[in-house]
């Protein structure tokens, strides 16, 4: 007969093992809850950044004649404006007041790693009447890329599989955005030394949802209630383990809105690169190199599918062969967001 001792472990362990058992199961079905549908169609992103940069300059206008406060000062294209009068800047539009308001203003930019103050003097200008110092800036970034796939279950997708950067390869980051239905009008085609494009015309009264993150693995957001997926085609997420050197195809769309397969070959894995260049892959179809000249601008994000699952999307291209680029993992995408 057992003691009350024995008996008090022996229910212990057995309830220890039932909730193991339990959460196990329970992770084995979050982990494979993703709804995911094949993308493959362009969109078009506006990204609301943290940043205000200097994109420009122009000559004001005054009774004097032609003034340039800005350059005087200065302010250089690509500064990041930091703060005027030790006040945060967050806006394009934050700037314009605070330099409409002041006869004499200190800034503070960051230029490259560097963080400089300047002294600038706005002046009047005669057609607005208002104090300017003749400088264009922004705080929102726009282009084109390819949504990779549909995360239907959690209403979610990822695109693009790298990050939008500045000028000095530094992670953008953002305040939101919004994707933009796309329509490829045209292309510019990749030669060696010189990477192609895909130009598009964003349909500006047809947002698909909000972009809410810009990371290592690419821009990730949310979709719009109303977004039609009907046309979308439901597929397996690939394991990087099983991907092997060989035969594969890449979904992307470079000719008006008509999402298409194309031939590849991936010709080397790397499950553990740092930089998510987990594929090395190459072009062979013939109709899209003979449209494109292989990987151009604003296909980042196409995916890649092998043995019908899919395993990664389209990242950066070879410049000295437009025909070759890199991938990355949809391991390495999904876990992003």
């Amino acid at each position: 007969m057992l003691s009350r001792k024995k008996i008090t472990a022996r229910l212990f362990l057995t309830l220890f093992i039932v909730t193991c058992c339990i959460c196990a199961l329970t992770g084995s079905y979050t982990a494979s809850a993703e709804e995911l549908y094949l993308g493959g169609f362009p969109a078009g992103f506006v990204l609301d950044t943290q940043t205000v940069e200097v994109v420009g300059m122009c000559e004001v206008m005054t009774e004097s004649g032609l003034a340039s406060p800005a350059k005087d000062g200065g302010i250089k294209t690509g500064d990041i404006i930091e703060e005027i009068n030790n006040i945060k800047i967050t806006s394009a539009e934050q700037v314009t007041e605070l330099l409409s308001a002041v006869k004499r203003a200190e800034i503070l930019v960051k230029r490259g790693e560097e963080h400089i103050s300047l002294t600038v003097s706005p002046v009047k200008d005669v057609t607005s009447g208002k104090m300017r110092v003749g400088v264009l800036v922004r705080d929102s970034l726009s282009g084109v890329g390819t949504v990779t796939y549909i995360d239907k279950s959690a209403g979610k997708f990822g695109s693009l599989g790298h990050p939008v950067t500045d000028n000095s390869g530094n992670i953008t980051k953002i305040n939101g955005g919004t994707l933009y239905g796309c329509i490829i009008y045209d292309v510019r085609r990749g030669v060696r030394g010189n990477p192609g494009e895909l130009k598009g015309a964003f349909e500006h009264g047809k947002a698909m949802g909000a972009a809410v993150v810009n990371t290592s693995s690419g821009v990730f957001g949310t979709l719009d209630k109303n977004c039609d997926l009907s046309h979308l085609t439901r597929i397996e997420k690939g394991d990087v383990d099983d991907v092997t050197p060989g035969k594969a195809e890449i979904y992307s769309t470079v000719n008006s809105k008509k999402t298409k397969s194309y031939d590849i070959s991936i010709v080397k894995v790397d499950k553990r690169n740092r930089d998510n260049r987990n594929y090395v892959i190459k072009i062979e179809d013939p109709e899209l190199i003979s449209a494109t000249g292989g990987i151009v601008q604003g296909m980042s994000g196409s995916p890649i599918v092998q043995n019908g699952k899919l395993i990664g999307a389209v990242t950066h291209v070879f410049i000295n062969d437009p025909t070759r680029g890199y991938g990355i993992s949809i391991e390495n995408m999904l876990s992003a967001y």
